[in-house]
């Protein structure tokens, strides 16, 4: 089985954000011709500015095209699908404290955005749509390891819209015959995943602070614990997840994760350590204590044998080696631009 998207035409919608751009680039090296739908919401042009001269508006590499668009706009979305083999649908408002202080635009986007997506690929006749689920669809079941077929209710808003999400896909394979699968993403962390804004998350967040000599502040206890997820795995996962030729996959979820689990006090005490390589005075960063965070599941760690038996999935990162990949990433770039 072919384990590598190569000489297609790909959408990536929410390409100009963290997880989009670097399937972009990948998708890019393997000669394959890019669209990127994105309308720089939470997007950055940054992440694609080797690729598209935004002042003058025209590509600088070649293959690659570029629509600034809404995904909760119809016409966007059949302009963004036309000639396409394979959708990668990235594009979401993320974020659990964003969805709990604005559900309404949370909604509005990540479910009337993916219902016109589905529709656009449906009427483009796309081969196969492959989308960016979440593990916050498990909710509050208290099983570890998460297993696809068992979940509890949901904790947010934006759990909501991912559980949806699911719902929708479903229907429109059985419907439509519209090829789906979803990847219930875990902490997905690495390169150019941004530590700016209120909704920043807790690996860039942590690393920015340390190396500004900032306190962190920790939510809870420190043992809330998750299964933190390099992103050449989830890169790898949806190509496989686009060329499967195992029809059992077809209309599936998957856990796209490690299967590891690590709390929030040994990831600051890991990103500590690491980081004092460079500046041994992070040696003596300390850590604070805060509030619980609401609407946050506890403990998140990833049951992967459905992916590893139907995808041929097998992880090329596990935490140690993706943490480390990212602090020497995060301290050229972090460090440079501070």
């Amino acid at each position: 089985m072919k384990r590598t998207i190569e000489n297609s035409h790909v959408l990536v919608t929410g390409g100009a954000g963290f997880i989009g751009s670097n399937l972009v680039d990948v998708l890019l090296k393997q000669n394959n011709r890019v669209r990127v739908l994105d309308d720089f919401s939470t997007g950055k042009e940054k992440n694609l500015s080797h690729l598209y001269d935004f002042e003058n508006q025209r590509p600088i590499a070649n293959n690659f095209e570029l629509i600034r668009g809404d995904i909760r706009k119809q016409d966007h979305c059949h302009q963004a699908c036309e000639d396409i083999d394979y959708v990668l649908h990235q594009a979401a408002l993320g974020s659990v404290p964003r969805s709990l202080k604005d559900p309404v635009t949370t909604d509005e986007v990540n479910n009337g955005g993916f219902l016109k997506m589905l529709v656009a690929a449906r009427d483009a006749k796309v081969k196969r749509f492959i989308y960016a689920a979440s593990s916050s669809t498990y909710g509050d079941h208290p099983r570890l390891p998460k297993v696809e077929h068992t979940i509890g209710k949901p904790l947010s808003p934006y759990a909501i819209t991912k559980y949806t999400n699911e719902l929708y896909a479903d229907v429109f394979y059985k419907s439509y015959g519209l090829e789906t699968i979803g990847l219930r993403y875990f902490n997905v962390f690495g390169r150019r995943q941004t530590p700016d804004g209120a909704y920043a998350a807790v690996i860039p967040t942590f690393v920015s602070a340390l190396i500004n000599g900032e306190s962190i502040t920790i939510n809870g206890d420190g043992l809330t614990s998750r299964d933190f997820t390099y992103i050449d795995n989830i890169i790898q996962l949806n190509q496989l997840a686009s060329l499967t030729t195992n029809p059992d996959a077809i209309n599936q979820v998957f856990n796209a994760a490690c299967g590891g689990n690590e709390t929030l006090n040994s990831l600051f005490e890991t990103l500590r350590h690491l980081l004092a390589k460079f500046n041994p005075q992070i040696a003596q960063a300390k850590v604070f204590y805060g509030p619980e965070r609401t609407g946050d599941i506890k403990h998140s760690k990833a049951d992967i044998s459905k992916a590893q038996k139907l995808l041929n999935y097998s992880p090329s990162h596990d935490f140690n080696q993706g943490i480390q990949a990212s602090v020497d990433w995060y301290w050229n770039n972090l460090k440079t631009n501070n």
